[in-house]
């Protein structure tokens, strides 16, 4: 696992290791070398708040790349806690569409099967048939059962269906997949409320984890749709998914900086190994060397 969250931020290091290089190796008046990297890290999709909050009296130190590394490790929020034994534990994930949400249910579900849990994933986007069959591929990959109902059926009642299901049969997890929206889809933003009151009634204390799934690839604009879901919905931690194929693995600082979300997993690749979970310290690190 050690180093596929680094291979995956190769673009993001590219990126910023000729101004890195020049703040290590000298030969450069400080001011520009701090203007180089200013300019950097906003290409790599560092907000202009959280990227003033790293240079900020850089030129003055006497080694500015471990200071920098040490300012974004401060950055990062705490993790999430690990399971605390609830069974099942719902966990519902949201984003909007195409960000890579229901492939991650599927990873997630052949990570816990494989370590001998078992558990029910609820095909939440009555919407789209298409979404259902895609579930449907996943759950048989994985080995979860699938919960499903007809196409435009009540995703709230598809939801209730499978934590009810899961907690029948003592089941360790239930996935809860929903449909992809737009942030500014008020109505649907409101159909995940309901989905959330529903589950809550079904099992004490659930959902217990709210994960959005953001595309690297889109930059600020995922930070944008992170602000929007947080005003109309719990979300307790992020998935940044397609990780290997953008410039923008920045944006990750701007998020934990100014949302204080924790990061769970990152997707590097396609197959089950890529998704993994999120290091502070790799992350960093990767960023620069």
């Amino acid at each position: 696992m050690f180093g596929k969250i680094r291979e995956g931020l190769k673009k993001t290091r590219e990126a910023l290791s000729q101004h890195l290089q020049g703040m290590l190796g000298g030969g450069k008046d400080s001011a520009l070398l701090i203007e180089e990297l200013e300019e950097a890290l906003i290409l790599a999709d560092v907000g202009v708040p959280t990227m003033e909050k790293l240079v900020a009296g850089l030129k003055k130190e006497e080694d500015p790349k471990t200071v920098l590394v040490e300012r974004i490790m401060r950055i990062w929020p705490a993790g999430l806690s690990e399971p605390d034994g609830s069974k099942p534990w719902v966990h519902v994930f949201v984003g909007v569409n195409g960000v890579g949400k229901t492939t991650t249910i599927g990873k997630l579900a052949k990570k816990r099967t494989g370590s001998g849990q078992k558990g029910v994933i609820a095909a939440c986007d009555t919407f789209r048939a298409a979404a259902i069959e895609q579930l449907e591929v996943w759950a048989e990959r994985s080995g979860a059962e699938l919960v499903r109902q007809s196409e435009g059926s009540d995703p709230a009642a598809v939801a209730f269906d499978a934590v009810s299901k899961a907690l029948s049969r003592n089941y360790d997890f239930c996935f809860i997949d929903t449909a992809g929206r737009l942030h500014v889809k008020h109505n649907l933003m409101e159909e995940l409320q309901k989905i959330t009151r529903v589950v809550g009634k079904a099992v004490d204390g659930a959902p217990h984890q709210v994960s959005l799934v953001l595309d690297a690839t889109t930059g600020q604009n995922g930070l944008a749709q992170a602000r929007e879901f947080l005003a109309r919905t719990r979300v307790t931690d992020l998935v940044l998914t397609k990780l290997d194929g953008s410039a923008k693995g920045g944006i990750a600082l701007s998020i934990a900086d100014e949302l204080r979300l924790p990061i769970s997993y990152v997707g590097v690749g396609e197959s089950v190994e890529d998704l993994v979970p999120f290091d502070s310290r790799e992350y960093t690190l990767g960023l620069f060397s």
